[in-house]
């Protein structure tokens, strides 16, 4: 018989935000990294949403809090409220959508102004599956992670593809960043302090 594991059953909560124009695949990428399923059929977010996924990174049991905001201009303000807290944010555009590319330099001006300052922030390019009507190139979402200084990848909730992998990239990036943060003394200077942003722009997978 097995009984209810401990209510701490983790070492540490994140809580991740995903954030982008509406119709790029947020909840579609949320569903299919808690749930592993996907649904074809759009159905708007009204206000916010969230699920929970615990995750094992770096020898360490990690309880994921992965809010999906709605990308609507009528919800915007309700959502900038949740960004206070978030640990990390994945910024999503639709490859097949160019507008909603264009618009990932807004979104990232929003994030700058409402969420925390050590906040990192993950640019995702989704349905990567769908080339026949890719609009926006992989090389243009790379140049434009670099010039954010932001770590980028290609995704499909679709074919699951690097949907894992954006959640556990951003889960480790975040804990470097605060064992490097909580290593670090006012005196020691020898090591370097790491870039977390810069290093994790280096960050390279192909989506097919």
């Amino acid at each position: 018989m097995s009984g209810r594991t401990p209510s701490r059953s983790y070492d540490s909560i994140m809580k991740l935000l995903l954030v982008g124009d509406s119709g790029v695949g947020k909840s579609c990428l949320l569903l299919r990294f808690v749930e592993d399923k996907f649904n074809p059929t759009f159905i708007t977010t009204i206000g916010i949403d969230f699920k929970i996924r615990t995750i094992e990174s770096k020898g360490k049991k990690i309880k994921l809090q992965v809010w999906d905001t709605a990308g609507q201009e009528r919800f915007r303000t309700i959502t900038t409220a949740y960004y206070r807290g978030a640990m990390g944010i994945v910024l999503i555009y639709d490859v097949t959508d160019g507008r909603s590319f264009e618009n990932v330099e807004n979104w990232f001006q929003t994030v700058t102004q409402h969420a925390n300052e050590d906040a990192q922030v993950f640019l995702v390019g989704n349905k990567c599956d769908d080339e026949v009507n890719r609009q926006v190139s992989k090389e243009q979402g790379q140049e434009l992670a670099s010039r954010l200084n932001i770590p980028f990848l290609e995704a499909s909730a679709k074919s699951n593809e690097n949907v894992d992998t954006i959640f556990y990239e951003l889960a480790g990036i975040i804990q470097d960043k605060h064992a490097n943060d909580e290593q670090a003394a006012p005196t020691s200077t020898s090591s370097g302090g790491i870039n977390i942003n810069q290093t994790g722009a280096n960050i390279k997978n192909n989506c097919c």
